[in-house]
């Protein structure tokens, strides 16, 4: 039986490079000059502080750290920012948090993605990672071609390769 694992996850070295090249680039940037510009990474919450003079400049430096980061081979979907940027004395401030693993309902609407394609695999959830079990190898690249066409807001890798 051939299988492979679904997983989200995020490298943490890749994520503070991209981090630090966004905070590189703002800190150059003439627009940001004289500005108040704060992007520091918590690596045990997994969360992004972000504090800048106003929220447009929040937007900007949002646009620059999903750029920098699709550059550094990190997808989009890593960040969640459905968190509000609120404003605290003269500065305005965003949490943005690092999605890291796949959630229980994420999971379950992945596997009735798969079980309502047709395709003949077992799908198991174990924690935060969904294994994908069947006879055929095509069946599984089947699975992993159809996973990249839904549009679930997480960022899925493919790993465990087994035949």
């Amino acid at each position: 039986m051939a299988s492979f694992d679904m997983v989200s996850k995020v490298d943490l070295q890749t994520l503070d490079n991209a981090i630090n090249v966004v905070s590189k680039e703002i800190t150059n940037r003439f627009d940001f000059k004289g500005s108040h510009v704060v992007i520091d990474l918590n690596k045990k919450d997994l969360k992004l502080n972000i504090e800048a003079d106003s929220d447009m400049k929040i937007q900007q430096i949002i646009d620059v750290l999903i750029s920098r980061s699709m550059k550094q081979g990190l997808a989009a979907e890593v960040y969640d920012f459905s968190k509000e940027a609120y404003v605290s004395g003269k500065v305005t401030k965003k949490e943005v948090l690092v999605r890291n693993g796949i959630k229980q309902e994420d999971a379950k609407k992945i596997v009735k993605l798969i079980k309502d394609s047709g395709l003949k695999v077992q799908v198991a959830i174990m924690d935060d990672i969904i294994r994908v079990t069947g006879k055929k190898i095509d069946d599984l690249q089947d699975v992993i071609q159809l996973s990249k066409t839904w549009n679930i807001g997480i960022a899925l890798q493919f790993v465990n390769m087994k035949s």
